[in-house]
């Protein structure tokens, strides 16, 4: 069951013991919306700060009722925060948890980075790995996934050294794109070109991939096959990213120093400055997914955005 967070009042903020920091559940108004009457930002909407009681926040994906769960992963937890503002653990032994996303079935999909898996856990909690290995070496390190219309999952293997591992050489012969079957039993490389991918989405309809090369400081997108295999490589953006989403006018946000926004054409049109040294990933939340969340460094953010998510 998700541990509850007691509530306080209205910018009330609460000193808590190491590791946690401070916790602020009334948002705090921070920036003016960038170019208000343009772009992806309501006009007047300004950038909320959450929480920021975390030791690094990742991962953020939003259930069927626009509950948005991400990650905390030095602390090795999954946290849950509702449509009602409320703020709950939903898991606290997390396998240090990057990349989430929600399948149609209602359990949640995530990057186990602690032992290099690809994690599905249901609603209660149970976990089932899905994928540890490929052609009987260990992954990367599983970092963000996308599942697309079929039920399939698209997910990125690059390696950051981790102190909490053992071993201290690359598993795999490089950072690699992988396609797990909607079976979950055929694990195929789909992408072997990247120096470091990262940050990945596609669209509704599964007929793009988008993935980024954050060493390259480059995203490119692909056209998606039948089968699942990728084709017609091309630059989309001159700009890496940790994460990234979409919205339903299918313009993409990409992550780092803040969130900057490209249109389908790859132009920027829009850029959310953050007041944190980085900004990890992007989801849209909230019960008609208009609302962008932001995990960056040890916080929570969101901003209200003109258009809904895409997923």
């Amino acid at each position: 069951m998700p541990m509850p967070v007691q509530n306080f009042a209205p910018g009330f903020r609460l000193r808590l013991p190491l590791p946690f920091r401070t916790l602020v559940f009334a948002p705090l108004l921070l920036f003016p919306a960038y170019a208000a009457n343009q772009g992806v930002i309501e006009p007047g909407a300004k950038l909320e700060l959450l929480a920021e009681i975390f030791g690094f926040t990742e991962g953020p994906a939003a259930d069927a009722e626009g509950n948005v769960f991400f990650t905390d992963q030095p602390y090795n937890r999954i946290y849950r925060w509702s449509v009602a503002d409320q703020l709950t653990v939903f898991h606290d032994n997390a396998g240090r948890a990057n990349g989430l996303y929600f399948g149609k079935d209602g359990n949640l999909y995530a990057c186990a980075d602690l032992n290099n898996e690809l994690w599905r856990i249901d609603p209660s909690g149970k976990i089932t790995v899905l994928v540890k290995e490929y052609e009987g070496k260990r992954l990367n390190g599983p970092n963000d996934l996308w599942i697309d219309p079929k039920g399939g999952i698209y997910f990125t293997d690059p390696f950051y050294r981790r102190d909490y591992w053992t071993h201290t050489a690359m598993p795999q012969d490089g950072q690699h794109v992988y396609y797990l079957s909607p079976d979950h039993k055929k694990l195929t490389r789909v992408a072997t070109d990247l120096e470091q991918p990262n940050g990945i989405i596609g669209t509704p309809d599964g007929k793009r991939l988008y993935v980024a090369d954050i060493r390259a400081g480059r995203t490119y997108v692909y056209d998606i096959l039948p089968d699942g295999a990728l084709s017609h490589k091309r630059l989309f953006a001159s700009l890496g990213s940790d994460g990234m989403t979409m919205d339903e006018q299918e313009n993409i946000y990409l992550t780092g120093k803040g969130v900057t926004v490209f249109n389908v054409r790859g132009e920027q049109i829009d850029h959310i400055e953050v007041p944190e040294r980085w900004t990890a990933n992007v989801t849209f939340g909230g019960k008609d997914r208009r609302w962008l969340f932001i995990t960056a460094s040890d916080s929570l953010y969101r901003i209200r955005i003109r258009v809904r998510g895409a997923h």
